[in-house]
């Protein structure tokens, strides 16, 4: 049974929640120094894309996790654990953080001139609070805009339907995978990761109604077919070395797929960047599968921590952000290129690490550690002898977003 955290996906989850930040941010950036801005530009623009990586991140450790615990057979108990054990996971942030959103817009209304937009104030009602709570607030609405009160939500709410789909999917993945070579299972992987890219190329935008769909349902099933090919590689060292160099080669790819798709975008296709994301279960596979250059750097220890505060980061920075927007407005603060103004972007970007960091040891771990608790219910020696300590290794796809 193969499971535990591959530290290299770990740290690579941090790459993923700084692109989304990044791209949140980049007016600020664009405020404070146009040049930097200018210079990435089409990375930073490009912001989006992160949460479709986090995706098949997920699909993939979630895959590498549970194959063998829920492929074989359907178990009723073991299905519900596992939701259980997502709940525990990203509930007790998600749950802050909606929270600390409602009370900020609450804060707009009663301190200052400068009250939330009203389409926000509107959202503030019981129907929004129980979907919300429920993780289901995505699912009755075309677009993602507006469903949350804290924005990055809607992801951990697309998210949590793929965690109810994922008992039925690991059967099938579980099949397909005893009947197929690990070359056929990497072609099926990047088969499935392509629909949304499709609709990119069939409409020329990303973005369009119920497009949050297929990016979830097929980049989470693309990750689960790629764990399943791995899984299946008996790799040499110099393979493994081979792909490491190679996992450094998509990611330069993937920069530089962004500039020249930036330099000459394709006349009929607006969001030409999104065809970046044919490269990411390539990406994910050589990362989890290689050693030295990139999958190295990822997992060195500072790295591997920062992926672990990816999913509060995540779920914070937005917070922080339309925070600063209000001041801008309240207080009358305009930024102008110069250092100060530089160190205001890194400021908040800081403040942003700084909450996230506080989220995951106050609330995330500990909830979850309880959360845990609540279903294993062994004694402790018992659950010792049933789960050796490879197997209790901590999992880098829970912190999915």
């Amino acid at each position: 049974m193969r499971t535990g955290e591959i530290k290299a996906l770990s740290g690579l989850r941090i790459i993923a929640a700084l692109w989304v930040v990044l791209f949140h941010f980049r007016p600020l950036l664009a405020q404070a120094s146009p040049s930097v801005s200018s210079a990435l530009a089409p990375m930073l623009n490009a912001g989006a894309q992160g949460v479709d990586l986090f995706f098949i991140l997920s699909g993939f450790v979630l895959t590498w996790n549970y194959l063998d615990r829920m492929g074989q057979a359907w178990s009723t108990r073991a299905t519900l654990r596992f939701l259980w054990l997502r709940l525990a996971r990203v509930w007790p942030v998600y749950l802050v953080t909606m929270h600390l959103a409602a009370a900020w817009i609450i804060f707009t209304l009663n301190v200052g001139h400068v009250p939330a937009e009203p389409p926000v104030v509107e959202q503030l009602n019981a129907i929004s609070w129980i979907r919300q709570v429920l993780l289901v607030q995505l699912w009755f609405q075309p677009y993602f805009d507006g469903s949350s009160w804290d924005g990055p939500a809607w992801s951990i709410s697309a998210e949590w339907l793929a965690y109810l789909l994922f008992g039925a999917l690991v059967l099938v993945v579980f099949r397909i995978a005893s009947a197929t070579r690990a070359r056929g299972l990497l072609w099926l992987a990047v088969a499935a990761s392509l629909p949304p890219v499709l609709l990119l190329l069939a409409s020329g935008v990303f973005y369009t109604p119920w497009s949050w769909l297929p990016r979830i349902v097929m980049q989470f099933t693309a990750g689960a077919l790629a764990c399943a090919a791995v899984r299946k590689l008996q790799l040499s060292h110099r393979t493994r070395q081979a792909s490491g160099v190679a996992s450094l080669v998509l990611g330069g790819a993937i920069i530089g797929g962004l500039y020249l798709l930036d330099a000459h975008p394709p006349a009929s296709i607006h969001d030409a960047s999104g065809l970046v994301d044919v490269l990411f279960v390539p990406l994910v596979v050589t990362m989890a599968i290689g050693v030295g250059t990139l999958p190295a750097l990822l997992s060195t220890p500072i790295i591997v921590y920062l992926g672990h505060i990816s999913f509060s980061l995540y779920m914070v920075h937005e917070l922080v952000h339309t925070s600063w927007n209000w001041a801008v407005m309240q207080f009358d603060i305009t930024l102008t290129p110069s250092w100060s103004a530089k160190l205001v972007v890194l400021g908040l970007i800081a403040v942003a690490g700084i909450g996230a960091a506080l989220l995951y040891h106050l609330v995330e771990e500990p909830a979850r550690r309880w959360m845990r608790r609540m279903v294993d219910t062994k004694a402790p020696e018992e659950r010792s002898a049933a789960d050796p300590p490879h197997n209790r290794l901590q999992s880098v796809a829970a912190r999915a977003g």
